[in-house]
């Protein structure tokens, strides 16, 4: 066998020789069918072979200290095993260093122990993936069966040899179209300069602190090869593209937002067309950047961004990739089944008020994946990182098929935004619209969309049926009815008419319609469509800017069908006008028609309607909001958006299932009207309460009968201070702002009641009417009065024991203390006005304190200490049938569920002795408490909003005090002023970008692309030059200070300019780690005179400029410990 196998190497030796020394051809055709497939099955099986098999991932790379990354043959890092790297070597996460603040740190790939599975769409899965698509197979029975879809149309995407065979992109090239003319740019990695599968590397530059053009992890060589490798082993999409890279990530995997923002600047000046980043992150209030990125799609640039690896979680968008004008783009196998890394939606910047957007924007594939490595060959991994790249060389390919004459006077983001979603297909039977967008890529249908485009506008989602399942969840789950919160529905109006545009008017709602697919009669409206009992207000951004803006709803059952069921259907119609084209005089035009689609039922009795309060719920960013279950160490931030339909989705539907209507409420606790509901629940809070609110809760409770369901979180003074770390991006401490709940602010509002929460940090399981409850990082009831039902369980308390330990990211749950009782979840019947815990309605008291008087007005709470069991994303164990039971005692006094059992009540008050938890004083948590009048992020409404009931909503004063609120109106807020206005600050948008962009591109009459930017420049080792402003110097071949390795082994991985000794910046000839490297190799040496030097010398100095005031700012951005720091926050970014 081992000869045998001997022989299958040196064939498969001689393959790969041949293949070599072939000459690339163009564009990439798939090899013929050879003996590799065996060979590599034997290899596999041989100990100590390394690379037999194609790599499925890079560990977890970005969690990586320099110690850890595993060494590759090729210089990349190496597949890893089950044990490779600690998932938890950052900030809070337990390693012996903080590292940067992020979330998930991976490039993308499989967790440890990942083996393809087989009847998942791996596409490389069994000897027939060096075969011919079309070719037939022996059967078990000796028949043949054909290797095509179910349907027995289209070849099989299993069989397909590569991405692009997938996607059937050799129609293009054989028509011609190789992505030549279009500019691509990929910020990433670097890649080598005589790398082999490139044709056109036509400039590298590099941004980071590091003295190398080149990729030294493999990442960056990858993502350029999806998208224009030439290798017909691992073709990309657009091999005649011209490949800019950029190098924004260091050999460690760091990188700073001030590289990103010079970087940025750099494109617009060589006039990039599209940008792919496979790179996210969860601050989408890194405001530098996110500033930045509207900037670059402003100037004409396509940005293609992975949308994250943080799945199956929900609420887990990545920035840039979650922003309106950015192509946001998810995976999925080759079964076209949602990868499970790939992260899902909603968007949370909208949160608490509104309602997040769709994203990702479409899907690709993204698992196992065929790219180039680092030197040459090929590897296939897996990640949003991969279909990020996918999507851009469609996009580049796509582009090239404009003629070039005309192709950048109609191609713009917003053209190709449209062109991408409005010719995706909706993957059936599953993925949802929050998963997979407008749908997987389909580079055909989008290539006849850009052939006879015409400048309009368009709405995406283009068509909203909220009846059609599971493709429209959640929406789809619950019907409208009359009484309830408002339907909230976010959508992103696309403009790819320019740069600017505004709406003529506000959007105007018509009942019924022709264009809601299956309605009955000529004119398109039913005699038993509910439109026209529907009342439909809009929100809109002042400005679509750029290319783009957002549409939001709000929709209303009406009085008259309170008692009415069946379909309500009708159209959103607005026009969107934008300025002049070239050689136009007139305003661009577009009307755009939205058909929409809802089912109505009738209102829900009072015990069926529960209601979420989301207004008091706080989450990174702005703030270092720590996770709730403290065991979760690869992610340290509560950022998932605490929503039903985020990361409480599990939850959403097991009450759904149990025939609860669950609303939501992004206001205060004074804007709903307690008689209408059954429950109110108030999970995970970290937001203060308002004097206001605890006096109407308490009213709520005991005069109108409400059920309330408070569920806790750790909170411990000494845990947060042992979580504190300081971040070297942004060169501050950084010290969670409360716990997993703001406790403190919760005893306040239970005081009336007599109830409050401990600051102990619970871990066991807990025993609820038979049920054993998982307990992660729960919080203790310290305070519980006579005649609650109290239930106790053994568990460990892990609060820390002595003073609170500071600095460097220690052990998250420090405790210790041992299993020992603890109340763990209280039940208690409200007494009513003036009675006494189980006074009944008939006014008799009942002798047993506590008894639940059926009748009873006043409703009822239940307390429990941690949320973790109804929280989908970091859950040990779902409690959703515990959850029926509380709810089942809230809403209809259940006496059955045994939580209510006679053995469980407390005839005294219960008080463990032990002081109750404070508000910390070294934190301004202040600032980022809309209820006390901070304003993070986008919130700061602490009044009752549109996404209120209508009476509560035209009965609160605005901020001029009037008697209604100002924006009641069909448009929230639209006024003709606001239109003129939106006009003016179009135009003033669309100068400054032009203004900017010539400044960039045109210094001294000439583009830097082309311009070597310092005479003084030494050469570097991979036939780059780095540029600093010196003594004049030529190169050196033999000068210590060319050689890689040096400097890298000197520098250390997360030296920046600040950091660097004097002696140091000496060395290295004061090179400045903010001043791109530029691979020269394309500029012409021998050309220029006196007015290129000038241009030079001028160019020099305002890009010293430049860079001297990013970094300014970026100094001038930090905060006092405590703080959340806004800017320079791209340590929460990360390869994807």
């Amino acid at each position: 066998q081992m000869a045998s196998m001997r022989e299958e190497l040196a064939a498969l030796r001689a393959v790969r020789q041949t293949r070599e020394a072939a000459p690339p051809k163009a564009p990439p055709k798939a090899p013929p069918t050879d003996g590799r497939a065996s060979a590599l099955l034997l290899l596999a099986a041989a100990s100590g072979v390394r690379d037999a098999r194609r790599e499925q991932r890079l560990t977890r790379s970005l969690a990586w200290e320099r110690s850890d990354a595993p060494a590759n043959d090729d210089g990349g890092a190496d597949s890893g095993g089950a044990d490779s790297g600690d998932v938890s070597r950052h900030g809070g996460g337990g390693g012996p260093s903080p590292g940067r603040l992020r979330t998930r740190p991976t490039i993308g790939m499989e967790p440890p122990g990942y083996a393809p599975d087989l009847d998942a769409g791996g596409l490389y899965h069994d000897d027939k993936e060096f075969g011919n698509s079309n070719e037939e197979e022996e059967d078990g029975d000796g028949g043949t069966t054909d290797a095509t879809t179910e349907g027995g149309t289209g070849r099989s995407l299993l069989a397909a040899r590569h991405v692009v065979d997938a996607f059937d992109a050799a129609a293009l090239w054989r028509e011609g179209f190789s992505g030549k003319g279009v500019k691509t740019g990929v910020f990433d990695t670097g890649v080598r300069a005589d790398h082999p599968h490139f044709r056109k590397i036509k400039e590298r530059t590099n941004w980071t602190h590091e003295r190398t053009l080149n990729d030294g992890l493999g990442h960056g060589t990858f993502v350029a090869g999806v998208v224009a490798s030439q290798d017909g082993e691992c073709p990309g999409f657009a091999p005649d593209a011209e490949i800019h890279t950029f190098r924004v990530f260091t050999n460690d995997q760091v990188s700073y937002t001030s590289w990103f923002l010079d970087a940025f600047n750099y494109a617009i000046a060589t006039e990039v067309n599209v940008i792919n980043l496979s790179i996210g992150g969860p601050d989408y209030l890194d405001l530098p950047f996110v500033e930045k990125i509207d900037e670059i799609v402003a100037n004409g640039i396509i940005m293609v961004s992975a949308i994250g690896n943080d799945g199956p979680l929900y609420g887990t968008l990545n920035n840039p990739a979650d922003q309106l004008d950015v192509i946001g783009v998810g995976g999925v196998d080759y079964r076209d089944k949602i990868a499970s890394f790939s992260s899902r939606g909603m968007s949370t910047h909208e949160l608490p008020h509104g309602y997040g957007r769709v994203k990702p924007d479409v899907v690709a594939y993204g698992r196992d994946v065929m790219g180039s490595k680092i030197a040459g060959g090929c590897r296939s991994l897996s990640g949003t990182s991969v279909a990020s790249p996918v999507v851009a060389g469609a996009v580049t390919l796509l582009a090239s098929v404009v003629p070039i004459e005309k192709r950048w006077k109609i191609l713009n983001p917003g053209v190709m935004k449209q062109a991408l979603v409005e010719g995706a297909d909706v993957i059936p039977g599953g993925p949802m619209i929050y998963e997979q967008g407008a749908g997987k890529l389909n580079l055909h249908a989008s290539r006849e969309i850009l052939r006879d485009y015409a400048p309009r506008a368009s709405l995406v989602p283009g068509s909203l049926d909220f009846t059609q399942c599971p493709y429209m969840w959640p929406h789809c789950r619950q019907a409208l009815y009359h009484g309830a919160m408002p339907f909230m529905f976010n959508a992103t109006v696309v403009n790819g008419m320019g740069l600017t545009g505004w709406l003529e008017a506000a959007p105007v709602w018509t009942p019924g319609g022709s264009e809601i697919e299956g309605d009955d009669g000529d004119d398109g409206i039913r005699s038993d469509d509910l439109g026209k009992h529907l009342d439909v207000r809009f929100e809109f951004s002042d400005v679509l800017w750029p290319y783009s803006g957002y549409l939001a709803f709000y929709a209303r059952v009406k009085k008259s069908a309170s008692g009415l069921e069946g379909v309500a259907s009708g159209v959103i119609t607005f026009t969107v006008l934008s300025p002049p084209g070239p050689d136009e005089t007139t305003l661009r035009r577009s009307t755009v028609r939205v058909p929409v689609k809802f089912q109505v039922i009738k209102t829900p009795p009072r015990e069926k309607r529960v209601l979420w309060s989301q207004y008091h719920s706080v989450r990174y960013p702005p703030g270092y909001v720590p996770r709730d279950n403290l065991d979760a160490k690869n992610d340290i931030l509560d950022w998932h958006g605490d929503h039903p339909h985020t990361n409480y989705h599990g939850m959403y539907d097991a009450l759904r299932d149990k025939g609860y209507f669950l609303e939501i409420l992004g206001s205060p606790l004074t804007c709903f009207d307690a008689a209408q509901y059954g429950a109110l629940m108030l999970v995970d809070a970290e937001e203060e309460y308002s004097e206001a609110e605890v006096k109407k809760l308490r009213d709520d409770v005991v005069l109108r009968g409400l059920g309330v369901f408070v569920v806790g979180d750790w909170y411990n003074v000494k845990q947060m201070e042992s979580m504190r770390f300081f971040d070297d991006n942004t060169h501050s401490h950084w010290t969670p702002v409360t716990g997993g709940a703001n406790v403190p602010a919760l005893n306040d509002l239970l005081k009336p009641f007599g109830f409050a929460f401990g600051d102990r940090i619970l871990h066991g399981a807990a025993t609820l009417n038979g049920q054993a409850v998982a307990i992660a990082s729960g919080a203790n009831i310290a305070r519980v009065p006579a005649g609650a039902f109290v239930h106790k369980g053994f568990v460990a308390d892990k609060a820390p024991k002595g003073g609170g330990q500071t600095g460097g990211g220690k052990s998250a749950v420090s405790g210790g203390n041992g299993n020992k009782e603890h109340v763990v979840a209280a039940f208690f019947q409200v007494p009513r006005e003036g009675g006494r815990a189980g006074a009944g309605d008939d006014g008799k008291d009942d002798s047993r304190a506590g008894s639940l008087g059926a009748g009873s007005p006043a409703g009822r709470l239940a307390i429990y200490g941690d949320s973790n069991c109804l929280d989908s994303s970091h859950t040990s164990a779902p409690c959703f049938p515990f959850l029926a039971n509380v709810l089942e005692f809230l809403t209809e006094n259940a006496r059955d569920t045994g939580l209510t059992s006679d053995k469980n009540l407390a005839s005294e008050p219960y008080d463990d002795g032990e002081d109750l938890p404070t508000r910390r004083t070294d934190v301004d948590f202040d600032s980022l408490s809309t209820t006390r009048g901070g304003r993070p992020g986008n919130e700061g409404l602490n009044r009752c909003g549109p996404n209120s009931p209508m009476e509560f909503w035209q009965n609160v004063g605005g901020e001029e005090g009037l008697g209604g609120h100002p924006d009641a109106k069909t448009a929230i807020g639209w006024s003709e002023t606001r239109a003129e206005s939106a006009m003016r600050e179009a135009k003033r948008r669309l100068d400054a970008v032009l203004k900017r962009r010539e400044s960039l591109v045109n210094v001294g009459g000439s583009s830097p692309a082309s311009v070597e930017r310092y005479d003084d420049s030494f050469s570097d080792a991979d036939g780059g030059s780095h540029h600093a402003l010196r003594a004049n110097t030529r190169p050196n071949d033999d000068d210590p200070r060319t050689n890689d390795e040096d400097y890298d082994a000197d520098a250390g991985p997360f030296d920046d300019a600040k950091r660097r000794t004097p002696s140091r910046v000496t060395r290295h000839g004061g090179f400045d780690p903010a001043t791109p490297s530029i691979d020269s190799g394309d500029f012409d040496r021998s050309g220029g005179g006196p007015a290129a030097w000038v241009a030079l010398a001028l160019f020099a100095a305002f890009a010293a400029l430049v860079i001297r005031r990013v970094r300014r700012r970026r100094r001038g951005g930090k905060r006092r410990e405590g703080s959340s720091p806004l800017a320079s926050r791209l340590a929460r970014r990360h390869a994807l």
